[in-house]
């Protein structure tokens, strides 16, 4: 039988197959090599407890700060305040707004007034199960005894503004937001006219206000996409405490208290001691712990100085009191109540700082009193106060009774009265003081009063020339 025969180009494609085959017989098999494990999300976590006060705000910025420079994926803050200063929430509310880094905002329970405002700044809100947020219309807080008053209508207003602005950006619904500030605000099946809005977890749900609930900060953080995270708890430093210690409002006015203390004791100690160095000391921790939170600025410092420089001159330079001394007084309140107040204050702001220094100086005023009364008493208070009376016994002697004599006598003064001088009184040279005011050389004078050793004169304006010769 005669065999086929295979062409050339056959032989060629069978010899390119083997190849192929031997090829693939001979490569290595691919191993798998394993996957890297997932990188765990970073979260940093700073509470918000407590009262709202100045000191937290630049705690929640650097934790901001930290978290942006650490790559995080998110700061999660866990709110659990009844509320506190308007202007620190305000301030914690820009740096939301303006952060680098995702913000969650996690409600703990509650999230009333300043603490409502910080969670709508937030980009996610997850609140737990039995929490409230709302109820944040603000109020001037009243002294000791006294019940929390409504303010203005300007406060009001303004507020209700920045509730709205902050809910506008983060895509919230603005009308709930007014609705917690100003009871004017009405929703139709949510709030009537009159009442303050404040939303339950499961309410502030329905209304879209939250974006989850979730009873665990785990749980919470999963729901938005951060499952196993890696949690870095900040709290604040050493620094940060002692700021929110010093400007706490009743830490504040005590220290107004004190250092008003100091002032009014020093004025009746000799030299200078105790009182004046622990009036200066609070009035020192009472403006540093201001200027750090950026409420006491170089004008209440310069203020404040003037103030003591006042009456340091009515004190120490100028005798009795005057218009140094009121001045010096009115500059050092004016500055301790702007040290009060934050940039933007409306009037009923002020007039509650204002209010505060006034009831400090008032506590100060009484407490000087029963200690100027009862330390003299005391052994250690007999080497503080100033005593009225000095005995013979102790080698001290009272005025010439002549020096009496001259009280209501005319005369010219021969020298300029700065206050002490010398005056020509019934041909006579005198040692006198000026009663306050300056008196030129051959100026009229009468005597108006005799201090010990002291003739005490007064610049005698309309002394007819024969009267004066009459009497000399």
């Amino acid at each position: 039988m005669p065999t086929a025969t295979t062409t050339p180009a056959a032989r060629l494609l069978l010899i390119a197959l083997l190849l192929l085959l031997a090829l693939l017989g001979l490569a290595p098999a691919q191993e798998k090599r394993p996957e890297p494990p997932a990188q765990r999300p970073v979260v940093y976590v700073a509470p918000v407890e407590g009262i709202i006060d100045l000191g937290l705000a630049p705690f929640i910025t650097r934790t901001l700060d930290e978290a942006t420079a650490a790559g995080a994926a998110a700061v999660v803050l866990r709110i659990n305040t009844f509320g506190g200063r308007v202007d620190a929430a305000v301030q914690i509310r820009d740096a939301l707004l303006g952060a680098k880094v995702r913000t969650i905002a996690y409600i703990d329970k509650r999230a009333i007034s300043a603490g409502a405002l910080i969670a709508l700044a937030a980009e996610n809100i997850v609140m737990a199960g039995g929490s409230t947020i709302g109820a944040a219309t603000p109020v001037q807080v009243g002294g000791a005894g006294e019940a929390s008053k409504a303010v203005g209508e300007k406060t009001v207003s303004y507020v209700r503004k920045e509730f709205r602005a902050t809910a506008e950006s983060r895509k919230r619904p603005p009308l709930l937001a007014e609705a917690m500030v100003d009871a004017d605000v009405e929703i139709k099946d949510v709030i009537e006219k009159g009442k303050l809005l404040t939303l339950t977890t499961d309410e502030a749900l329905k209304l879209k206000l939250v974006d989850h609930r979730a009873d665990t900060l785990e749980a919470a953080l999963e729901k938005l996409g951060l499952a196993s995270p890696e949690l870095r708890t900040l709290g604040t430093n050493w620094a940060e405490n002692v700021v929110r210690f010093l400007t706490h409002p009743v830490v504040s006015s005590l220290l107004i208290t004190v250092a008003m203390l100091g002032i009014i004791l020093e004025m009746r100690t000799p030299g200078f001691g105790l009182p004046g160095g622990l009036g200066i000391t609070s009035l020192v921790l009472f403006f540093w712990g201001h200027w750090l939170v950026q409420l006491a600025g170089w004008e209440e410092l310069l203020l404040a100085l003037a103030g003591i420089v006042l009456l340091a001159l009515e004190v120490l330079v100028i005798p009795g009191f005057g218009i140094a001394g009121v001045l010096g007084i009115a500059a050092l309140v004016g500055s301790l109540v702007l040290s009060l107040v934050g940039p933007g204050f409306t009037m009923s702001f002020l007039l509650a700082a204002a209010g505060r220094v006034v009831l400090a100086l008032v506590f100060a005023l009484v407490a000087s009193l029963v200690l100027l009364r009862f330390l003299p008493r005391l052994p250690f208070g007999r080497r503080l106060i100033l005593q009225g009376g000095l005995s013979a016994a102790e080698g001290y002697a009272s005025a010439p009774v002549s020096d009496a004599l001259w009280l209501g006598k005319t005369g010219r003064a021969t020298s300029p009265l700065r206050p002490a001088g010398i005056a020509d009184i019934d041909g006579r040279r005198v040692d006198v003081v000026s009663d306050g005011e300056h008196v030129d050389a051959g100026e009229s004078i009468r005597v108006v009063r005799v201090d010990g050793n002291r003739v005490v004169v007064r610049r005698v304006h309309d002394l007819p020339q024969n009267q004066e010769r009459s009497e000399t």
